[in-house]
């Protein structure tokens, strides 16, 4: 298989899964017309070819975070937006881990991805600023996940 074949091949698997993954979960906060959706799952749960491709760490304690902005239309329908995403995760004990985000275009489609290290069964909260209009205040996107370690 081509190079270029491979990486569109998981580039779409990866953007297929966590796709599933936040339409489960129908996890996001509507501002105005835009909705900011996110999903959060522990890294052992990607495929060895995903991971790699988007160097990503798999570890059972270490997780990724996905964003993504889309903007509602008259008609009903929602496009991705361009946005930036900025933020931290933390316990309950105030140990905090500034997220480092990276984006990912796949076609139309728009991915803020971070990765972070996680402990178990401790709830993690998540402080997000999501800029998508440079004509207004970035939103602030809170929520609070617990994450299990397969062992």
């Amino acid at each position: 298989m081509k190079a270029k074949t491979l990486g569109a091949w998981l580039l779409s698997g990866l953007l297929a899964w966590l796709l599933a993954a936040g339409a489960q979960a129908q996890q996001y906060e509507r501002v105005g017309n835009y909705q900011i959706h996110y999903s959060a799952i522990n890294t052992s749960f990607l495929t060895p070819e995903v991971a790699a491709a988007y160097d990503i760490q798999r570890s059972q304690v270490m997780a990724l975070l996905n964003i993504s902005v889309l903007e509602e239309q008259e008609d009903g329908t929602t496009r991705p937006a361009n946005a930036w995403v900025s933020g931290r995760v933390g316990n309950l004990a105030g140990q905090t881990q500034n997220l480092a985000f990276r984006t990912v275009r796949d076609g139309e489609a728009i991915y803020h991805l971070a990765t972070f290290r996680i402990q178990e069964d401790e709830p993690m909260r998540f402080e997000l600023e999501v800029g998508y209009d440079r004509n207004a205040d970035p939103a602030q996107v809170g929520f609070m996940q617990r994450f299990y370690i397969d062992r």
